[in-house]
């Protein structure tokens, strides 16, 4: 019996006729998060963009395009290995690995930002000259924090020591051996209060090589936007002023991958769930919307 009103597949934006061979960005939720040390529940992160996304209108006034054709495949929830977060990495890894070798731009959909190191990990075994521009509140740049070398707290430690190319923006909260270590490669909310949008554009084009990854921790956004995080940070970024930044590095430098981490839902409350699949909208549309 054919539906007369149905609603859209469950999918990344609810999109009709997708398929892994005809994508050009596929999507990886990853409901994990077992590393989280505050308030866990951004295992249930990738379920709740999905769910927002279906609303999402495909059109985009800003760009004036449309890029739902350029084929955005959607798998199966990726399920965590739970005997490590090394042997979650290695799943995750594995997974990107297949997806960047068939020449598609992988996403991942968190869960915690732990995930980032298995994508990452994949793209520098191809991708020779990589930049990862990473957006957080917090440095994650702790060698260990309780006991784990591998968790959401050592993110940025772990993928410096896979390459030097990490630039981190909207950092409001670090310790003091990483402020003294890896300063250089910071550009603090508190600076960039200071500075035009323009010019942190231009500090980021001069120092990020031609290929990207995006790694974005929502918690680099204020509390008044970005609620649903599972360690929320005053005095954050805002949606228009991020937007803005990633717009312009994507104007000039190509995406070769990205992640959307550390939503953590609060039962009632979906405009920041909305604010998540909006922003993966308007990435893919600042990168692929001429294509």
């Amino acid at each position: 019996m054919e539906l007369l009103n149905q609603l859209p597949p469950y999918n990344l934006f609810g999109l009709e006729n997708q398929t892994f061979e005809g994508a050009k960005v596929v999507a990886i939720p990853v409901p994990y998060d077992s590393t989280s040390s505050y308030k866990s529940g951004s295992k249930d992160g990738p379920h709740a963009i999905i769910e927002a996304s279906r609303n999402i209108e495909l059109y985009s006034e800003e760009t004036g395009t449309d890029i739902s054709d350029i084929g955005i495949f959607t798998t199966e929830e990726l399920a965590p290995n739970l005997s490590s977060p090394e042997a979650t990495v290695e799943q995750i890894k594995k997974e990107v690995s297949i997806i960047a070798e068939k020449g598609k731009v992988p996403l991942l959909i968190g869960g915690e930002h732990t995930i980032t190191l298995g994508s990452v990990g994949a793209l520098l075994e191809k991708e020779n000259d990589l930049s990862i521009l990473y957006f957080d509140a917090h440095s994650d740049s702790r060698d260990s924090y309780l006991g784990a070398k591998v968790c959401h707290a050592s993110v940025a430690r772990r993928l410096m020591d896979l390459t030097e190319n990490l630039y981190m923006l909207g950092v409001r909260s670090i310790d003091k051996e990483s402020a003294q270590k890896y300063g250089s490669k910071i550009l603090y909310m508190k600076d960039m209060h200071n500075k035009d949008r323009k010019s942190i554009i231009n500090t980021l084009l001069n120092s990020l090589s031609e290929k990207v990854y995006l790694s974005i921790d929502l918690d680099v956004l204020d509390p008044s936007e970005m609620p649903s995080v599972g360690t929320p940070e005053p005095d954050g970024m805002h949606f228009n002023e991020m937007k803005e930044i990633i717009k312009g590095v994507l104007e000039r430098k190509t995406l070769v991958g990205l992640d959307v981490v550390e939503l953590n839902p609060i039962p009632g409350l979906v405009a920041p769930n909305y604010l998540a699949a909006k922003l993966i909208y308007m990435i893919l549309s600042y990168s692929f919307g001429g294509v």
